[in-house]
């Protein structure tokens, strides 16, 4: 386990909740993924693929987080970073992310990896890269993580280093953490309307699979969990499901160097999301736990310009390992 020692926020922008809103709205970046790609999955569903490929040897395979999309600012910022140091990307839609509504009555959700494994082996068998690497924000870190846990000594060779950042790792602990009155009006309000939009569009495509009555009385990931996440996706109830789904319950079996960075500040993660004990019994995770950056905020700009904190030290730690 390490703790960060630079300043990772910008000076002007004090306190958790500035560095987590002000990137979110005023981060801009030029499209870098502009190749789509159509991924048929074994189920019958389908996921929405975004590439820049320029020939690399490397290849960083982007997750993004709740209710985000391949063209997020910050999935933008990281492309750009990684193809300018010599990577190729690819950025992956979850299931109803990318603008279409996926096909089968289910959901994506925060344990959901074999969706990953679908991206990293299709990913295998149609680029030339000779090594593969993750970054995940938030649910994407968790998926990334969990990922990596549940494959431990049997994940494929090609896979190099991975990068998690502001990860909800314990599912209860964050769900608990964001049903706080300001949280809830500022965060939880915004996820649970786009979700409960899905849900009513499902509910058009499959009438029977789910009920959308009361959902504008919903204010909770709880109160979501319970009714549609758990029963859609095979599990008994919201506990069941943040149980199973969260990573930090499979970070000891990660073989793959791993850095796992949660800033102190971080207004979506409580105590149980700052995995100490798990970091120090597995030489492959490192544990940075700056003080200041927010939720997947970290925007204090780099040596060049529009280059965040967050996306030079993923490079970093991809390319060399610290």
């Amino acid at each position: 386990m390490s703790i960060a020692s630079g300043r990772t926020a910008p000076w002007w922008l004090p306190g958790g909740h500035l560095q987590t809103i002000v990137p979110a709205l005023c981060r801009r970046r030029e499209r870098v993924t502009l190749e789509s790609e159509r991924l048929e999955l074994a189920d019958g569903d389908f996921l929405d693929l975004e590439w820049r490929r320029e020939g690399a040897k490397r290849l960083a395979i982007l997750s993004h987080g709740l209710e985000g999309d391949a063209g997020a600012s910050y999935i933008q910022g990281m492309a750009g970073v990684l193809v300018r140091r010599g990577w190729d990307v690819l950025a992956w839609n979850y299931r109803g992310c990318s603008g279409e509504m996926n096909r089968l009555p289910r959901f994506y959700h925060s344990g959901a990896t074999e969706d990953l494994e679908a991206v990293i082996e299709h990913a295998f068998k149609v680029h030339p890269a000779n090594r593969v690497d993750l970054v995940g924000f938030s649910l994407g870190g968790n998926l990334t993580l969990k990922y990596l846990g549940e494959r431990g000594d049997s994940a494929s060779p090609r896979l190099g280093r991975a990068v998690a950042f502001s990860v909800p790792c314990d599912l209860a602990c964050s769900s608990r953490k964001l049903d706080t009155a300001f949280n809830r009006e500022v965060y939880m309000r915004r996820f649970i309307r786009t979700l409960a939009d899905k849900v009513r569009r499902k509910h058009s495509m499959f009438p029977d699979a789910m009920d959308p009555s009361g959902l504008d009385a919903i204010r909770t990931f709880r109160e979501f969990d319970d009714r549609y996440t758990a029963p859609l996706h095979g599990f008994r109830d919201a506990e069941d499901y943040w149980k199973r789904s969260s990573s930090k319950a499979f970070m000891e079996g990660i073989r793959v160097p791993a850095l796992l960075v949660n800033a102190e500040n971080d207004p979506f993660l409580g105590p149980g999301c700052y995995p100490r004990e798990q970091a120090a019994r597995n030489s492959f995770l490192m544990l940075e736990i700056p003080r200041n950056g927010g939720h997947v905020g970290f925007s204090r700009s780099g040596p060049e310009r529009g280059e965040d904190w967050m996306n030079l030290r993923a490079a970093r730690f991809l390319r060399n390992g610290n």
